[in-house]
């Protein structure tokens, strides 16, 4: 359980700064797996030499204290870490990574010692070796169901991730001091001394919050996300996990100073020939609910449905991005499943699901976006976001090519200032020159975020061109195509050119 719960909790401390890639997940599983390995060999070469209780229980100790140690030392370290990743400082930010890396070593090694250890003080019978190391190994095992879920649904979102690393270090902690007191009662003593020596450390180390940006609002650990709000100016912006984008922004009074990845989603409807008309729509992403906002201002009080995966992106896009719009459904759950379980169609369906820079893979795929077109209506479209390198355009071109596979037509929109290609693709073959078309049509009260939202779009058109891949639910390697694209942007550009809050 303790294992599991290091794992999982060292993960999540990383996710504020490093992101939830597969490259941090692989990380942190193969690290775990290497030292528990070296635990095991060190633990039953240890039992042999001395098979006793004591030294079981004060090793038990040990593991319960490095674990709210270390864990607590990893939270210290991703602080600078994060101020690191807020300058784009890659020197500090690979030293911290070691740095998390080596803290998670002794504890974990420690965690690995002890089952070989209690194997060997357990079976006092080789006749019986067989039925006794099944029962700790069926112990073990539903202890890791609870170190995996415990931490995820309960403690990580209700109290956060230092005081989970509290908490089921403690008990690992206190299973070790009441056996010592049991069979060795100096030892345990020593015990109980050096968990109090460690309560200072503890009152220390979870004080202040994970983050400590200028201007923050607001922090929370949900079960999905670190979630951050930050005041800049007279705006408030979103920011989930690593910070490196903001996924919402709101300003003062519903102010919209500058045409924005979401502002180019009210261009997409434009690509049908006229006259324009947006009836119902919906939106797959809501986060803080910057699209619908936009929407409500230019298409007026339309019904919009929008899904988000996380209740507490929601809430706090009411209270900090006044995501309060009557005309609004909130709906939390996966984008995927909750669209399915909607039974209407739809003028234009928006999908903006990143975690940056990587997409869900189940939202790429052919059979997707077979799912999207049937909830559009007739001339309906659908707008994605998709992340893209200045010299590197092949998750673009993938998702272009799988879109082709379901729709007549696909147009690329490059966002200007941004790593982003919206893509829009239109239920009835459509031509890029609809745009332009439109524009000069829009009627002379036209809101003017709609007409300078097209003539940005108009302007950024992308040349569109199809790869050779297409995601299918069999086969869809976004991760890999992302990796590559990121790997290779900062080998060959550096870390200066990647967004932040203020690109």
């Amino acid at each position: 359980m303790s294992t599991l719960a290091v794992e999982f909790t060292t993960s999540r401390m990383l996710q504020t700064v490093y992101g939830t890639s597969n490259l941090v997940w692989a990380n942190v599983i193969g690290l775990v797996l290497l030292f528990l390995t070296l635990g095991y060999f060190i633990g039953g070469r240890w039992a042999d030499k001395r098979p006793f209780p004591a030294t079981f229980y004060a090793l038990v100790s040990a593991a319960g204290l490095a674990g709210v140690f270390f864990l607590l030392l990893t939270s210290v370290i991703l602080k600078t870490a994060a101020a690191a990743m807020a300058a784009i400082n890659v020197g500090a930010l690979l030293s911290s990574f070691v740095g998390v890396l080596l803290a998670l070593a002794v504890p974990v090694t420690l965690l690995g010692c002890i089952s070989p250890f209690a194997i060997r003080l357990a079976v006092q019978d080789v006749g019986e070796a067989g039925r006794v190391s099944g029962r700790i190994y069926a112990i073990s095992t539903w202890g890791s169901l609870l170190g995996t879920y415990l931490p995820v649904l309960v403690t990580i979102p209700l109290a956060g991730s230092r005081v989970t690393a509290v908490l089921f270090g403690s008990l690992l902690f206190l299973v070790g001091v009441i056996g010592l007191w049991q069979t060795n009662r100096q030892k345990g003593v020593l015990g109980v001394v050096a968990g109090l020596l460690l309560l200072p450390v503890v009152l220390l180390w979870t004080q202040g919050g994970i983050k400590a940006y200028d201007g923050q609002l607001f922090e929370t650990e949900s079960a999905y996300n670190y979630v951050q709000v930050v005041r800049q100016g007279d705006c408030n912006y979103l920011l989930l996990n690593e910070g490196q984008a903001y996924h919402s922004f709101y300003c003062d009074g519903g102010a919209v100073p500058y045409v924005s990845v979401w502002s180019m989603m009210l261009a997409a409807p434009y690509f049908n020939q006229g006259p324009v008309q947006v009836d119902k729509a919906a939106v797959i992403g809501l986060a803080a609910g910057t699209i619908p906002k936009q929407l409500t201002r230019v298409f007026g009080p339309i019904p919009i449905v929008g899904i988000e995966l996380d209740p507490a992106i929601v809430q706090a896009g009411r209270d900090y991005f006044a995501m309060t719009e009557p005309n609004l459904q909130v709906i939390v759950g996966d984008g995927r499943y909750q669209l399915n379980q909607l039974n209407e169609t739809y003028d234009l369906i928006t999908i903006d699901a990143y975690k940056v820079p990587y997409i869900p893979w189940h939202l790429t795929t052919r059979e997707f976006f077979h799912e999207v077109q049937a909830h559009l209506s007739p001339t309906g479209v659908v707008a994605v976001n998709v992340g893209r390198a200045p010299q590197d355009r092949s998750l673009v071109e993938a998702m272009t090519a799988t879109l082709l596979t379901v729709f007549p037509s696909v147009h690329a929109i490059d966002v200007p200032g941004a790593l982003n290609t919206i893509l829009v693709a239109t239920m009835q073959p459509t031509a890029p020159e609809n745009a332009a078309v439109n524009l000069a049509q829009l009627a002379a009260n036209a809101d003017p975020l709609l007409r300078a939202t097209l003539e940005t779009a108009v302007s950024n058109l992308a040349p569109n061109k199809p790869s050779a891949v297409v995601f299918t639910d069999e086969r869809a390697p976004v991760e890999t195509i992302v990796d590559s694209l990121v790997l290779r942007y900062l080998l060959q550009e550096g870390p200066a050119g990647l967004p932040g809050l203020g690109g």
